[in-house]
């Protein structure tokens, strides 16, 4: 059987959706000995990606995601190649793509929270709106990554209830604790960490809610008296929510908070490990890879209470509304107040979440696209 796989987001840069082709196509790889695999590429992850046989092919396109190109000109391509089953890692299925073709849909933050330019243009509300909506109706399943996701999907679609499928994401054999202190003070100086610090990584857009963070910061300095930095990571410069700056403006911390832009693959271990505690403030998260990684690492969770995350920790992270920044610095000052506690929530958790493993997501996928062999 020929499996397609849109691998235009392929790698760790687009965050969660990059991050999941890669694992899950490298697992995949690694236990499927029967099936062939066409990858399609953007240029730059085309020229770094070397097939590990025979039976992967990889196909350089040039449409990137969310364009008029990708509508109009895409599908011919992934046609061409005459798969049995395609798998697109995200909704944005070309319209006219006629194959059979499967769909992962992380979460509906497209619906709940639209990133600022779409809420900008109603020609791009609009669009969103028609691929969304294809993709649901034309899929022969659905893949997301948690029941939470599950039950949005369903109240925006009752009908494709019977055709979606719960398989969740895994987490990295890299993310260890680092137990070593140089290591770690190399990171801090190179970023000019100076104190003990409060993590979040992520994309900066409206839904992760990062000024209601930078407010529970704020609050946490001035209630509680407790020196300490925030540290920022991910490529905030790339269309950033544009509150954010205007907040970091209002709350006067511009000289407060550390940006470190892109976190790279070998340096987010290291963060996890270097951090007081990890902080998941999202409105809506469909798995919340993050907060694995981190308890992964042996750092302790605080995390928004109204997303997947509670299905997924457990009770191995605390909670906080994350409408209310008040509870949120409340939180944080709890773990941060009780070192012992913190260490015990995050050694307790890293047992927990070993059940998320990417291979065990890869074997569960391939027997989704099992069930299309001719």
């Amino acid at each position: 059987m020929r499996i397609g796989i849109d691998a235009r987001m392929y790698g760790p840069k687009l965050s969660g959706i990059g991050n999941y082709v890669k694992n899950l196509s490298q697992n995949l790889f690694s236990i499927d000995l029967e099936n062939e695999y066409v990858l399609f590429f953007l240029d730059e992850e085309f020229e770094k990606f070397q097939p590990p046989n025979s039976r992967i092919k990889k196909i350089l396109v040039s449409a990137r995601w969310y364009t008029m190109k990708e509508q109009v000109f895409l599908w011919r391509q992934f046609e061409k190649h005459k798969t049995d089953i395609m798998h697109f890692p995200n909704f944005n299925v070309p319209l006219f793509f006629t194959r059979k073709f499967i769909t992962t849909i992380h979460d509906m933050t497209p619906w709940k929270f639209p990133g600022h330019k779409v809420q900008a243009s109603h020609l791009r509300r609009f669009a969103y709106d028609i691929v969304f909506n294809s993709a649901v109706k034309r899929s022969e399943k659905i893949l997301t990554v948690s029941e939470h996701s599950r039950q949005e999907i369903i109240k925006k679609y009752p009908l494709a209830k019977d055709k979606i499928c719960v398989i969740y994401n895994g987490i990295s054999k890299t993310f260890q604790r680092c137990h070593d202190y140089g290591i770690i003070q190399a990171l801090k100086d190179k970023y000019g960490i100076k104190k003990p610090f409060i993590f979040f990584v992520g994309v900066w857009r409206n839904h992760k809610n990062i000024p209601n963070l930078l407010r529970a910061y704020k609050y946490l300095r001035e209630t509680y008296s407790i020196d300490i930095d925030i540290v920022l990571g991910g490529d905030g410069a790339t269309n950033p929510d544009p509150k954010i700056a205007e907040t970091i403006r209002e709350l006067g911390l511009e000289c407060d908070i550390i940006k470190t832009g892109f976190i790279s693959e070998n340096e987010l271990p290291i963060f996890y490990s270097a951090a007081a505690l990890t902080v998941i403030p999202s409105f809506i998260e469909g798995f919340g890879l993050h907060a694995i990684e981190s308890l992964s690492c042996e750092t302790p969770v605080a995390a928004s209470k109204t997303t997947s995350i509670p299905e997924i920790l457990g009770k191995n992270a605390l909670y906080f509304d994350p409408y209310n920044h008040k509870e949120m610095a409340d939180v944080i000052q709890r773990l941060l107040a009780n070192a012992d506690f913190s260490k015990k929530l995050a050694e307790k958790g890293k047992e927990a979440i070993k059940k998320y493993s990417w291979e065990k997501c890869a074997r569960e996928t391939l027997n989704i696209y099992n069930s299309f062999k001719p």
